[in-house]
């Protein structure tokens, strides 16, 4: 009897991460999509002209839940406005929001999320997180100006971080139309993030 109990234990143990892994797989699966429609549509798509017309997907990174991870959130006390420079030479303000420290490959990371103060008036974003940050992919895989990530803001001290759902800026498929927050040097990770979505440069030529 109590090995029938330890097994059923272990079944339901299993079946329970199966299932939450399901749903992560699903979540990143529903960003894939969106992001895919998003650059499909003529109101919405960054792309033009044949960059548009050719456009059938993004190339992604096959999905991995080790980019998926859980991080010690600590929200900075009284932040100071800043200006972030943009890759048109303009800036845009924003805030310090928050810290969030986590493990990868062995390292321990941190990196620095941020609110855009002309966008968190609007009832939409209020509680819109901006994490752009730049790894060893960058300029080979990805874009080389770096990757951008949409979080809310946490309700504790732990936030999640799903690099499986990080993204190219605007301006790596049309530099003419949109200008692009640049990545904080304390944002810049020694390490590979080898997911969300890949980059191949054949909008700059």
């Amino acid at each position: 009897m109590k090995n029938f109990f330890i097994l059923m234990m272990g079944f339901l143990l299993t079946s329970c991460v199966s299932n939450i892994q399901e749903k992560e797989f699903s979540d990143v699966e529903k960003f894939q999509t969106e992001l895919n429609a998003e650059y499909l549509n003529p109101k919405e798509t960054p792309l033009r002209g044949s960059n548009f017309t050719n456009f059938k997907k993004h190339p992604f990174f096959p999905v991995d839940l080790k980019y998926r991870v859980s991080a010690k959130f600590i929200k900075t006390e009284n932040p100071v406005a800043f200006e972030l420079p943009t890759s048109s030479g303009k800036t845009r303000t924003y805030r310090e929001f928050g810290k969030a420290t986590f493990v990868l490959d062995g390292q321990e990371l941190t990196l620095t999320l941020y609110q855009n103060l002309a966008l968190i008036k609007t009832k939409k974003y209020k509680d819109y997180l901006f994490l752009p940050f730049r790894d060893l992919t960058n300029s080979k895989e990805t874009y080389g100006g770096g990757k951008y990530m949409d979080l809310k803001i946490p309700k504790n001290d732990v936030i999640i971080l799903d690099f499986n759902k990080s993204y190219q800026p605007y301006c790596a498929y049309n530099a003419f139309d949109y200008n692009c927050p640049i990545v904080p040097a304390e944002n810049f990770l020694p390490v590979r993030i080898e997911a969300g979505v890949r980059y191949e440069d054949v909008y700059h030529h």
